[in-house]
């Protein structure tokens, strides 16, 4: 049953001001307007609520049985009003997004250090999948928006270009590279690599700027995750090809990052969202906060 505010918003002036003049002045509608909600709710109900006279208007048993669930629920509607309002004001709400690990990893953090002390009661969740698992995510409005390797996006996906993340080598401190502040990619070939596999965002980005290239690398090692990828290289398993932002210093002291130039291969982070989406404006402030500190970054 389809609920009738309107009604029951006329039902409770009627009762409250025992007229329906006075009650129709109240709402700043007409009294045939206000009857006739009145009649629409008790023929919806199946019952009377109000008995008119000429001279009096009183309630019917049920009506005055009604009336005070009838306070209570416009009370409550009333409050869940004025508290989405608030919210939207505020900009208070729970947050989920989806992003690549890599993002997780040195971009993201201090942002949402930043937006937590804005808005210290918004509850954040992040969702650090693959670059595919991302945008899947976004599209089954698991997240509200995503950080994601720019690339060919679903028609329903809208992108916005975040921050550039050049390819670097990582080895450690004892390695003969690791002295090199850049290295040409022909330079790695006599070394066993540790490289994006196939199912990783960065292979396409990788194969598709080395595909005419005459380089020839020995990709010993396949990897999904560069994560995975540093704690192999910090056992000293082989070097591997890892984008800059993968890299925290802090957490492998022994790590060194070398430059790859000749050519320079970068990714894109871009912000993902759904086209037609219209995000809550918790997980607004969050999206344009993203966007100018990158934009800072990269200035």
């Amino acid at each position: 049953m389809k609920l009738d505010t309107l009604g029951v918003q006329a039902f409770i002036s009627i009762a409250d001001r025992a007229s329906f003049q006075r009650a129709a002045n109240e709402l700043h509608i007409s009294q045939t307007a206000i009857t006739r909600r009145l009649q629409t709710l008790e023929s919806n109900l199946g019952v009377k609520l109000i008995e008119r006279t000429t001279r009096t208007v009183a309630l019917t048993a049920t009506g005055n049985d009604f009336l005070p669930q009838a306070r209570r629920l416009m009370g409550e509607l009333s409050n869940a009003l004025v508290e989405i309002i608030e919210s939207g004001k505020a900009r208070r709400g729970d947050v989920c997004i989806a992003c690549v690990p890599t993002a997780g990893i040195q971009f993201l953090p201090r942002i949402i250090q930043e937006y937590s002390d804005l808005f210290p009661n918004n509850r954040i969740t992040i969702l650090d999948h693959s670059s595919a698992a991302v945008a899947d995510a976004v599209l089954r409005r698991e997240a509200e928006f995503g950080i994601n390797v720019a690339q060919t996006h679903h028609s329903e996906l809208t992108s916005s270009r975040l921050l550039t993340d050049q390819f670097a080598l990582v080895c450690r401190d004892d390695h003969p590279l690791a002295k090199k502040r850049s290295l040409a990619w022909k330079q790695l070939a006599p070394y066993p690599l540790i490289f994006a596999g196939q199912a990783n965002a960065n292979r396409s980005v990788l194969d598709q700027a080395l595909g005419n290239s005459k380089i020839k690398l020995q990709l010993f090692y396949e990897v999904q995750r560069s994560s995975t990828a540093l704690g192999l290289v910090a056992e000293g398993v082989a070097v591997a090809v890892v984008p800059r932002l993968a890299v925290q210093k802090a957490a492998y002291p022994r790590l060194r990052a070398i430059a790859l130039v000749d050519p320079i291969i970068c990714r894109y982070l871009v912000l993902v969202a759904r086209s037609a989406a219209h995000l809550s404006p918790a997980a607004q402030a969050l999206y344009d906060l993203i966007k100018q500190r990158a934009a800072a970054s990269s200035a």
